[in-house]
């Protein structure tokens, strides 16, 4: 199960990556080729969503089928895995949280990146036509 967690990762940071050359002041030369490198990478990334429910759904039922260890009917070691296996849990659920949020930014700057160079775009004529 650690490849899929290590691929959610990556996919996290590159999404991370993209939002944050998007959305850099002083790149408005590399913008144009970021926006539509982006675009074409949106729908693939599409793939994050369900991707996330599925390891959303395998840490609930690791959670439910979970050995309890509660009071003194375990020993140290027993209790230390148990909490070990609890913040691991923890841990992957944040990186799915955030694999889908950084989709959500990508995507919603991505759209607000293209209706900004259209509305450009659209004084620019604007402006020619009363020239």
């Amino acid at each position: 199960m650690a490849l899929e967690w290590v691929v959610l990762g990556y996919t996290a940071g590159a999404e991370a990556i993209m939002v944050l050359l998007l959305t850099l002041p002083g790149l408005a030369v590399l913008r144009k080729g970021l926006v539509s490198v982006t675009r074409n990478l949106l729908k693939p990334f599409l793939s994050v969503v369900p991707f996330c429910l599925f390891l959303l759904m395998d840490i609930y039922w690791k959670y439910e089928n979970r050995p309890s260890c509660e009071g003194e009917s375990c020993t140290p070691s027993e209790h230390l895995r148990h909490q070990k296996s609890i913040m691991k849990s923890q841990r992957n659920a944040l990186l799915i949280a955030a694999a889908l949020v950084f989709y959500w930014l990508l995507y919603s700057v991505t759209h607000l990146v293209v209706k900004i160079e259209q509305l450009n775009q659209r004084i620019e004529r604007l402006k020619n036509k009363e020239d």
